[in-house]
């Protein structure tokens, strides 16, 4: 990682996590996502943390599987996807499934036993709760190109499923950062001494 893209992860994590979460899709609120990769619901995100909620499984009709898309403008990438607490598993495997595709569909057959054409793909289960997947999405398996975190500016499409009787909750954080330019490495690293600063003056108070 960069010094630039250090110092403005760390900037991020001193303003606090509260202050900057926002659920940016709820299905209990907005409804159901789309269950085709061909046609996603979009979602916007924005700098900071965006959290996804919804369901899966298999209720006795099927399996119910959710997908959305987003676009990255220039100036911003995808840091980090965190599994939150809230998300829960279906037995006997206790594990659910989360990929991406580049562009804004998810083309991949979702019964074809082929990665290929995925950027990458993961299981997921009790023991990533609060634990950021996107590096184990990036490790290339099964025909998935692979990639390496972070996620450049650019079009992405994600496929949600858990296949067991019954449903599942998940919960995702879309931790998204502004790329530093080179020329801003000194001013990340006046702001992060005036809130060494800020702080101290607070705690000596």
């Amino acid at each position: 990682m960069s010094m630039s893209r250090l110092l403005c992860s760390i900037l991020i994590a001193l303003a606090g996590p509260a202050a900057m979460a926002a659920v940016v899709y709820d299905e209990a609120v907005a409804g159901d996502l789309a269950n085709s990769g061909l046609s996603p619901t979009f979602i916007s995100l924005a700098a900071g943390s965006n959290q996804v909620w919804g369901t899966s499984g298999n209720p006795g009709s099927g399996a119910d599987r959710d997908y959305f898309t987003f676009t990255l403008p220039a100036g911003l990438e995808l840091v980090s996807l965190t599994v939150l607490p809230g998300t829960t598993f279906l037995g006997p495997s206790l594990l659910s499934f989360i990929a991406v595709q580049a562009g804004n569909q998810v083309t991949v057959n979702p019964t074809g036993g082929s990665a290929t054409g995925l950027l990458g793909w993961t299981h997921y289960g009790p023991a990533d709760i609060n634990n950021n997947i996107l590096p184990n999405m990036g490790v290339p398996a099964a025909g998935s190109s692979g990639f390496a975190p972070p996620l450049a500016a650019g079009s992405y499409a994600f496929w949600i499923q858990e296949t067991g009787a019954g449903t599942s909750n998940y919960r995702f954080d879309f931790r998204v950062a502004v790329v530093p330019e080179p020329s801003s490495t000194a001013f990340l690293l006046a702001g992060l001494a005036g809130l060494g600063l800020l702080r101290w003056g607070r705690r000596a108070a």
